[in-house]
């Protein structure tokens, strides 16, 4: 293996390549990402419940996203998922206090992926114990007041892009195809124009050639996600026949869970993320991963992969495999270098 990749070193793997992951400050990775001497007795705890069982997370300052940097290239924080960044007096969050918190740890040269709170773009939200139809659906006033302006303010050139996610739509309730594109559309022409949009849609049958006609005339990214329910990424990408349309030239690849398998199956499994879990991952995985980012590469454009813990058991051991692989994939044609 090459010492910098065993190293977990992976700034440099390619310069038209962003690897890292989803979310940080895990203390599985004390070792690998993490200094033991630095954080090692600077451990919270939390209680989270997943799948009717209750586990403890341990986890680091946010000042250890210092360290994070110099393994890693990309970070997508995710817990701006859940809250806007104001509230519906236009107050701060706490949500975006903890944003501010991670802002005064970055150095310029960082670069941050966010999710937009799933309140903007869920069809449906869990509310009192089910789920409920949402109200501010795709509102653009709602995006723009009390998320998309004060996270450009604060975050500046140091945010890479925005991932909206859909949730996955069961058939009995699905959206028609052709309801979904239009109001995509006219969503997308009532905000800002922005080059770091990227859509990840989790339902198969919405991935129309009309969806990808939205997606090419707003200039927004397409995510390939290595997801429960999604097919493999290269037929994900075969479906938008191999084209990429963010217009800035941006990718994202997202490896969240092994496909076939739901979050609190692989959250359970993966638990403490301290190691890979044998059987786990799928096992093509790294190497599609790696095809993908060639093809990315191949059209003049940067992959920025993002590896979640719930993929394999260990994000930094799983970036590992993505990074041998793609170097083996470059190692005959050196595409892009240069």
């Amino acid at each position: 293996m090459d010492p910098s990749i065993a190293n977990f070193l992976f700034r440099d793997l390619h310069p038209a390549v962003r690897l890292g992951t989803a979310s940080d400050r895990y203390a599985g990775w004390l070792g690998q990402i993490y200094s033991r001497e630095r954080f090692g007795g600077r451990i919270s705890k939390r209680f989270k419940t997943v799948g009717g069982q209750t586990v403890t997370e341990e986890l680091l300052p946010v000042e250890s996203v210092q360290e994070y940097f110099q393994h890693f290239s990309v970070l997508e924080l995710d817990f701006t998922f859940y809250s806007l960044l104001l509230d519906e007096h236009s107050n701060p969050t706490p949500t975006l206090g903890v944003l501010e918190t991670y802002r005064k740890h970055l150095k310029a040269s960082d670069r941050i992926i966010l999710k937009v709170p799933q309140t903007i773009f869920a069809r449906k939200l869990w509310r009192g114990g089910k789920f409920a139809e949402n109200p501010v659906y795709l509102n653009a006033e709602v995006f723009i007041r009390k998320f998309y302006e004060p996270v450009s303010a604060l975050m500046g050139p140091m945010l890479q892009g925005l991932v909206f996610e859909q949730e996955y739509q069961a058939k009995k309730e699905r959206t028609e195809p052709e309801v979904f594109v239009s109001a995509l559309d006219r969503f997308f022409e009532q905000i800002p124009r922005d080059d770091r949009y990227h859509v990840e849609v989790r339902t198969e049958a919405l991935l129309t050639n009309a969806y990808f006609q939205v997606l090419e005339k707003h200039g927004i990214g397409q995510v390939l996600s290595h997801w429960t329910w999604l097919p493999p990424l290269r037929k994900q990408l075969s479906k938008a026949s191999g084209r990429f349309f963010n217009a800035g030239k941006q990718s994202v690849i997202r490896l969240m869970t092994p496909i076939g398998m739901r979050y609190e199956e692989a959250y359970l499994k993966a638990f403490p993320f301290d190691k890979m879990v044998e059987g786990m991952m799928s096992a093509r995985m790294p190497e599609e991963t790696a095809e993908v980012m060639r093809e990315a590469i191949q059209q003049g454009v940067q992959a920025n992969v993002i590896i979640n813990n719930r993929a394999g058991g260990n994000a930094p051991l799983i970036a590992q495999q993505v990074a041998g692989k793609f170097s083996e994939v470059f190692s005959g044609d050196n595409v892009g270098r240069g």
